[in-house]
C-alpha cells in the first residue's frame, strides 16, 4: 500500500542554519502518528515542507504517493493542515469560510453535507453564520480545525491543535479526530501535551536539532525506561545526599524520584527515616512519554 507520507533524506537550510538534517520517515495510511520534539527541533519546518509552503534544500517528500514539489496540486488536495497560528479571513462567517476552502479544491455544493457534519462535530452549529472576527479564541481554533477538514483530506496534520484551548474543546476535538482515524484518515499530531500523544498515537517520532532521534511504537518507547517514579510530599527543606542521584524533580515540597527498580522504594523511605524526614503523602507513578522524551532530549 502506498504510504500516506514518505520522506526521504530531507534537508532544509536557511542560509547557514540547517533546520532539517536528513529526515527519513514513512507513515502508513490509517496511522495515528505523533511528531514530537523541543522548540526548534524542526517540526514546523517539516510540516511546512509537506504543505508546500517551503521547498526542501534536498530530498523528497510525498503525500499518498504524490511528490509535494513536482505534483504539488495533487499532494496538497490530499492534505489538511491545522496551523498553530490563528490565521483566518475576517470577511466571512464560518460556513462561508468552509465552503470557500472546499471550493479551492474543486468541491462545490455536493460537499455541503460534509461541511455541515464538520461544523456540528466541532460544536460550531450556533456559530455557523457568525463572522470570524467575532468569535472567541477557542471558537476560532475550532473553525481553523474545520477549515483544514473542509475538503475531507485523507491525511490530516494537527500542529499543536489544543494549545491554549479549554477542556471541552479538547475532548470534543479528540472524539472527532479519533472517529476520522477509525474511518481510515491518517492523523499526524504535534503537541507539547505529551499525555495526548501517549493516549492517542500508536507510533512516535522524536526530533532533536533537525534529526529523528527516536522512532518506535508508543508501547516500545514507554518500555525504554525501566522502573517507576515515586512522588512524595515531604516535611523537609533538603534531602539526604544519598537520594540526590535519584531525584528527578522538586516542586514546593513535592519530590519525584526516578527508580530503575521498584525495590529502591524501601531504600528511599529508609534514608528519609534515618534523616528524620516525615513523609506526608506518597504516590507511585508509571513511566510516561514525558519521561522518555526528557531522557532523549537530554542526550
Amino acid at each position: 500500500m502506498t504510504p500516506a507520507i514518505q520522506i526521504d533524506q530531507v534537508h532544509k537550510s536557511f542560509g547557514a542554519f540547517e533546520a532539517l538534517r536528513g529526515i527519513d520517515l514513512t507513515i502508513a495510511q490509517g496511522e495515528f502518528f505523533a511528531l514530537l520534539g523541543p522548540n526548534g527541533a524542526g517540526k514546523s519546518t517539516l510540516i511546512n515542507l509537506l504543505a508546500g509552503l517551503l521547498r526542501p534544500t534536498s530530498g523528497k517528500l510525498s503525500v499518498m504517493g504524490h511528490d509535494v514539489v513536482n505534483d504539488y496540486q495533487s499532494a496538497r488536495r490530499l492534505l489538511g493542515v491545522v496551523p498553530q497560528e490563528l490565521v483566518f479571513d475576517p470577511f466571512f462567517n464560518v460556513r462561508e469560510m468552509l465552503r470557500f476552502q472546499a471550493g479551492y479544491f474543486g468541491l462545490g455544493k455536493e460537499n455541503d453535507a460534509w461541511v455541515d457534519e464538520v461544523i456540528e462535530s466541532l460544536g460550531l452549529t450556533d456559530k455557523a453564520y457568525t463572522n470570524m472576527r467575532r468569535l472567541s479564541g477557542g471558537m476560532k481554533r475550532r473553525a481553523l480545525i474545520a477549515q483544514a477538514l473542509a475538503h475531507k483530506p485523507p491525511v490530516v496534520v494537527l500542529d499543536e491543535p489544543t494549545a491554549g484551548v479549554d477542556v471541552e474543546l479538547r475532548q470534543m476535538l479528540w472524539e472527532f479526530i479519533k472517529r476520522l482515524n477509525r474511518e481510515g484518515h491518517t492523523i499526524i499530531l504535534t503537541t507539547h501535551y505529551l499525555e495526548e500523544a501517549e493516549t492517542l498515537c500508536s507510533r512516535v517520532a522524536m526530533l532533536k536539532q533537525g534529526k529523528v532521534v527516536a522512532l518506535d511504537s508508543t508501547h516500545n518507547l514507554l518500555n525504554r525506561i525501566p522502573g517507576k517514579n515515586l512522588r512524595l510530599r515531604l516535611a523537609a527543606t533538603s534531602l539526604p545526599a544519598s537520594l540526590t542521584p535519584l531525584l528527578r524533580s522538586q516542586d514546593e515540597g513535592h519530590y519525584t524520584f526516578a527508580l530503575p527498580e521498584v525495590a529502591q522504594i524501601e531504600f528511599v523511605l529508609s534514608e528519609l527515616r534515618n534523616a528524620d524526614i516525615k513523609v506526608e503523602d506518597m504516590e507511585l507513578i508509571e513511566v510516561d512519554l514525558e519521561d522518555v522524551f526528557m531522557e532523549i532530549v537530554r542526550q
